[in-house]
């Protein structure tokens, strides 16, 4: 799960209606995990959106602007051992389209769309003067697979055109 950089309340109480139905004890045990699993997820899908509700969009931005969501734990520098070994995927877009290419892809992140397991680190939209550029960052570039799969994921999820020039660059070529 992505994490915010900083804490919030979550006013989310967790009751809610049981269902009276009883299941073997094993069966139980498992689905209480996962219904536990998932109201966890939903209460930070949740916080998120609450928090993201008031961030101003790329598009509203001037100057010079990024912005980084990145798994917990993860910093968004090369050098971080979850990116050392990895790469992004690095996308060029003209002026107007950030805010909207921005959100479908964090969309895409938090709702586990690039089924690359724990591949993803993060992602990071760079507002420039003159384009913005939107990158999504994965632990292991040697891995063409995996790599592939994060670019067609990413085509889709932003509806890019087939003619987009989609960079994939090594951390290791970065620091060079």
């Amino acid at each position: 799960m992505f994490s915010l950089p900083l804490s919030l309340k979550d006013d989310d109480s967790g009751d809610h209606d049981q269902d009276n139905c009883s299941p073997k004890d094993g069966e139980k045990e498992k689905n209480d995990e996962e219904e536990k699993d998932s109201n966890t997820t939903k209460r930070k899908v949740e916080q998120f959106w609450r928090f993201y509700s008031h961030m101003i969009r790329p598009d509203d931005l001037t100057g010079h602007s990024d912005f980084h969501l990145f798994k917990e734990g993860i910093k968004p520098m090369w050098e971080d051992d979850a990116n050392k070994s990895g790469g992004k995927w690095i996308i060029r877009l003209r002026k107007g389209l950030a805010s909207r290419c921005w959100e479908n892809l964090i969309l895409a992140m938090l709702g586990e769309q690039f089924m690359v397991g724990e591949e993803i680190c993060g992602a990071v939209v760079s507002v420039r003067f003159q384009e913005d550029i939107i990158s999504i960052w994965n632990k292991t570039a040697s891995d063409q697979a995996t790599t592939a799969r994060i670019r067609d994921t990413l085509r889709r999820v932003l509806n890019l055109p087939p003619n987009t020039i989609m960079e994939y660059k090594t951390h290791t070529d970065s620091i060079k």
